[in-house]
């Protein structure tokens, strides 16, 4: 007798194998059989015409501060992931010194836009190490798996205090318990490290993140930390991401990696976008980690599954604020405020005005704002996220004479005033997906980018899973798709691997039963919207999806029919190693 069985589905096991129609028998959260009509059971699920796949991992995730007071752990977990990774680029909230939590919550608002208001009034603190920081998450359950990693930013912060910060180098006593602490919090159960050296990182205050121009003697005393430790990870934002870094540093960020990677034994995983400024760039990148793989050392791209799409509407940010007709109706309730928009005399005085209210710093955003309207797209219901250029507002301005701002003001009102129009600022330079597709290609790089838990008011890329299975191996009309059975590989045995998760991201007796059941024919991912429902009535971008029929952690029932069942058996991931 079975606890569950999934019955007549389509099954994609993970590893790229061709897919079969059969059963899946489940005892006590994990796969106790894989066949056809396979015996009797608790619970059956009727998966006739749809596919099983193993749950998603998901390795770039932004949700420490948001895992100590929510269990949802949206939104990611709508799109059919049930391991999420956390602790990337560098920011986090452990180790933390008694009184110094104001500095962590301003660090990750300035670098991953989490509202600080939310952080202060929903995070639980009460540790102050790494170890006791676990030791919390230990108590917590979720929809899904939480693992951590250990952020450079918070680690320096702990040792060096207001000098961790601008190009302060760390003194020999200071490496010492940098490393200490690193090698501690990995014996503890954090699976790597992770730090960011891109300049665009900042607290909220403008500075860059602790540790962005850390020396080589630091760095790598650190991951012979995190080697001596047991871990696995050596997780870098490097510099050469934002458009104006000199070529020279992107070289020298693939040096240190690859050489740091050779000597330790870690993999070093870097992210890896495509830019306005030098789309080829991105290739130079690949290159220099493919001939670092080739020479033996583990140095791996992290790409993205679509382009890194800034979003605007009237509850978002937009080029219409700080203009002072605008400003007198922002506190209306949504509906009284967008009712006025529409009327022409509003919509005319607004047009005609230019941003005067507000601080220097407001006015020149929203001057910015209007000034990439040319390259923005109005997304729909359903979202094109690949958009052909004659759809932009610059070539419908071309096209009808009206101007990109009238345009973005009527696109705006539209679907009750919350269409949102989308600025594709990474992975976008050709105006079409073909770079992200040869990214792909590369046997070796991971989908890792989906920033889960961030950028509350500008994106929502943790949907990027829904968006494999629909757009690349079903919908895309502009390029080559991918297959089903490599799309599904990319989001659940390849990432699961990169992190020695063996027990998951595979559909094989023995291993854990997360799995997915979808409805693909009829899996449809909507269009963004806005949230308020993080602490203190913060904002956040959710994006929903249809067609998850069941999803399921460990055995149990998650999510079915895209609706939250309030099951919680996600648990703390300790790399024990």
């Amino acid at each position: 007798m079975f606890d569950t069985v999934i019955r007549r589905g389509q099954i994609i096991d993970g590893t790229g194998r061709a897919a079969t129609v059969g059963d899946v028998g489940i005892v006590d959260g994990r796969i106790a059989a894989i066949g056809v009509d396979l015996g009797e059971a608790v619970m059956t699920i009727d998966a006739t015409g749809l596919t099983v796949v193993p749950g998603f991992v998901d390795v770039h995730t932004h949700f420490d501060g948001q895992a100590t007071w929510d269990s949802a752990l949206e939104p990611s977990t709508p799109h059919g992931v049930t391991t999420v990774v956390m602790g990337n680029c560098g920011v986090g909230f452990a180790p933390v010194r008694r009184g110094d939590e104001d500095r962590l919550i301003e660090l990750m608002e300035g670098v991953e836009d989490i509202p600080g208001a939310a952080l202060h009034e929903g995070m639980t603190w009460g540790w102050e190490s790494f170890p006791d920081y676990l030791d919390t998450l230990e108590s917590r359950r979720w929809a899904a798996d939480v693992a951590t990693q250990i952020p450079h930013g918070s680690l320096r912060r702990f040792v060096m205090g207001d000098r961790s910060t601008g190009g302060n180098g760390a003194t020999v006593d200071e490496i010492e318990a940098l490393a200490k602490l690193t090698r501690e919090a990995v014996e503890a159960g954090a699976f790597g490290f992770t730090t960011s050296r891109t300049i665009g990182h900042t607290s909220v205050d403008g500075i860059p993140v602790p540790g962005t121009f850390a020396a080589d003697d630091e760095l790598f005393a650190l991951a012979r930390a995190v080697r001596d430790g047991g871990g696995r990870i050596f997780e870098v934002a490097p510099a050469g991401i934002m458009p104006t870094d000199d070529p020279a540093v992107v070289a020298r960020e693939s040096d240190w990696m690859g050489r740091m990677a050779a000597e330790t034994g870690l993999t070093a995983t870097h992210i890896v976008i495509q830019q306005q400024s030098d789309p080829q760039r991105w290739r130079r990148e690949m290159a220099a980690s493919a001939e670092w793989r080739r020479r033996g050392a583990r140095m791996i791209p992290l790409v993205a599954g679509r382009p890194f799409g800034v979003l605007m509407a009237w509850e978002l940010r937009h080029p219409f604020r700080f203009r002072p007709s605008y400003e007198a109706l922002r506190h209306l309730p949504h509906s009284e405020q967008v009712a006025q928009l529409g009327r022409p005399e509003v919509r005319s005085a607004i047009l005609s005005e230019r941003p005067s209210l507000g601080s220097e710093k407001d006015r020149l955003s929203s001057a910015f704002q209007a000034s990439i309207l040319p390259y923005c797209y109005a997304l729909g219901e359903v979202p094109d996220y690949e958009p052909y250029p004659d759809t932009s507002l610059g070539a419908l301005a071309e096209a009808t004479g009206a101007s990109t701002e009238e345009l973005a003001y009527d696109a705006m009102l539209g679907a009750a005033g919350r269409k949102m129009l989308m600025w594709p600022v990474f992975n976008f330079a050709e105006a079409n997906h073909d770079a992200l597709y040869e990214q792909m290609q590369d046997p070796d790089a991971v989908l890792g980018l989906a920033d889960g838990g961030a950028h509350c008011g500008a994106i929502c890329d943790a949907s990027m899973p829904t968006y494999m299975l629909t757009h690349w191996i079903r919908d895309r009309a502009r390029g080559p798709r991918l297959d089903l059975e490599e799309a599904v590989r990319r989001l659940t045995s390849h990432t699961a691997a990169l992190y020695g998760l063996s027990d998951r991201g595979r559909i094989a007796e023995g291993l854990r039963a997360d799995i997915n059941v979808i409805d693909l024919d009829g899996l449809t991912m909507h269009g963004p919207r806005v949230s308020y429902d993080l602490p203190a009535g913060g904002l956040r971008i959710l994006q929903d999806a249809t067609g998850y029929r069941v999803t399921m952690v460990n055995g149990v029932i998650t999510r079915r029919d895209d609706s939250d069942t309030g099951a919680r058996p996600g648990r703390l991931l300790r790399n024990m190693s």
